[in-house]
Formats: structure tokens, C-alpha cells, sequence
């Protein structure tokens, strides 16, 4: 089972940079998209789906926060829009695909970089406040989901870093969110307490693996990458993962895509 995740900066203008053609080479069972910036509806009234591929996707009341969505050569089971979380479901940040023997999401956590102080709306809410909040929510659902029998993989975009090995010097230096002390901190719990397991990371630990070359942190394929793009596991598929990589020759985002190969049979 090949699962692809990729945020691409509005799906549209992902296409036309190529992104169909790319993954036409993948051969890929789910791809998880993330940001796609679009209506739900407009996925199929502009055709954008694959060729073998069924597509499911939310959006946010928003376009601009980005909305998430799942494209799978196999018919799930159960589709699950939004975690029952009010603000996170209405801006488009969940989806999850129910499978046999494993159930793929798809998250976007919002992002604060170079907007951390900007307020939000009348209650004093910062944008940083905003992605905190999304943070905190999405980290009781993944304590939930951890505790169940059922298998998981979660690829989300979580705007954060976890170590020193996935950011730049530039992060280091600086007070950026995507690599601020108590965000670090959450992705510790994530981890160490709650026991999710970060698959890329099961396989490679060399530095330097970035996902995102951000353009407020001068970054565009520079030495500003951070790795913000996780595929997260359930413990008990831990030892399904055969390979991973971050492909970072792709041009149609400034994301870079992560490709992860599990021994899982997802068909019925």
C-alpha cells in the first residue's frame, strides 16, 4: 500500500504545474491533499481527478483556509468529514477515508508563520492563538484514536517541526511559528506520551529531510526547508513500513510531496 501526502498550495494551479502527470508515476493507492483552496463541488465540475482514482474532499467556509481531501483507487467504507470539532469543521481541516484494515485522514492544521501576532475577528484571538487552539483540539482526537484497536495513518501538514534536524539554522535563530518551544512541545506529547509514531522517521534519520521552503522564511528550495509533513501512525502498523521519501524535485507546491509504502492490503 503506497500513501502519498502533499499540501499544494491550491490544487488548480498544482495541476496545471504538473502535479496529475507526477502522479501518474507513483502509482500510488491514497494521495492525501491538503490546502487545495477550492470549493468541494469544483473538484469534479472541473475535472480534477485523477484518472483511476475516486476523490473525497471538504472545504472550508473559507477558501483561503485551505480545505483538505483524499483521492484512492479503492472504495472506503466510510468517508468521516470533520473530527466534531466546530471551528476545525468549518474551516475544512479533516477528512478520513475507513478502509478494511486501516483508516487514512487527511489534516491541515492552520498556519501562523509571519502572522503570529495578527489578530482574528473581534475577540483578540491572534493567528497563532487560532492554530494553538487547532492544535490542542486535534491532540485530544488523536489521544481518542490512539487508544482504540482500529489502525491509522494520518497525513497531515501540521505547520510544526519537531527536532533541530528538521529545520534550517534560520529557524533555530529565530522566534518563527513552526518551530516555537511549546509548538515542539505539543509534537513531544504527540510522540512520547501519547505513542504515535512518525513514519518517515522510522526509516530515516538523517537531517536536512524538509517538506516546506516557505516564502516568509526566504526559503523557496534555499537552505530554509522545515519538515512539517508527517504521515502518523497507530503503533500496531509500525512495522508495516517497508520505505519512505520526501520527493523534492517537485515544482507544483513549495510543500514537498512524502511518499510512504506500508505492508497493509487495503482492498476488501
Amino acid at each position: 500500500m503506497r500513501v502519498v501526502s502533499i499540501s499544494v498550495n491550491g490544487l488548480a494551479q498544482a495541476v496545471d504545474k504538473g502535479f496529475f502527470d507526477w502522479l501518474a508515476d507513483q502509482d500510488a493507492d491514497v494521495v492525501c491533499v491538503q490546502d487545495h483552496r477550492m470549493r468541494a463541488y469544483e473538484i469534479e465540475d472541473y475535472n480534477l481527478i485523477p484518472e483511476g482514482y475516486e476523490a473525497y474532499f471538504i472545504d472550508g467556509e473559507n477558501n483561503a483556509d485551505g480545505g483538505v481531501g483524499i483521492y484512492t483507487r479503492h472504495f472506503p467504507k466510510a468517508i468521516m468529514y470533520g473530527f466534531a470539532n466546530e471551528q476545525a469543521d468549518r474551516e475544512g481541516r479533516f477528512i478520513q477515508a475507513d478502509f478494511d484494515k486501516v483508516s487514512v485522514a487527511c489534516v491541515l492544521a492552520p498556519c501562523a508563520l509571519g502572522r503570529e501576532e495578527e489578530l482574528l475577528g473581534e475577540d483578540d484571538l491572534t493567528v497563532l492563538d487560532h492554530k494553538d487552539e487547532f492544535m490542542d483540539a486535534f491532540g485530544l482526537h488523536m489521544q481518542k484514536t490512539l487508544r482504540k484497536r482500529r489502525q491509522f495513518i494520518f497525513c497531515a501538514n501540521l505547520q510544526t517541526a519537531h527536532h533541530v534536524t528538521d529545520a534550517s539554522p534560520l529557524y533555530h535563530k529565530h522566534d518563527f511559528s513552526g518551530f516555537l518551544p511549546h509548538e515542539r512541545a505539543w509534537l513531544d506529547r504527540l510522540f512520547d506520551e501519547m505513542g504515535s509514531i512518525d513514519a518517515f522517521r522510522e526509516i530515516n534519520k538523517q537531517s536536512n529531510q524538509f517538506t516546506w521552503w516557505p516564502e516568509q522564511a526566504e526559503g523557496a528550495r534555499k537552505n530554509a526547508g522545515i519538515r512539517v509533513d508527517y504521515q502518523l501512525l497507530t503503533p500496531g502498523i509500525r512495522n508495516t513500513i517497508q520505505d519512505g521519501w520526501i520527493d523534492d524535485s517537485t515544482r507544483f507546491s513549495d510543500h514537498a510531496p512524502v511518499i510512504m509504502d506500508y505492508d497493509i492490503e487495503i482492498g476488501f
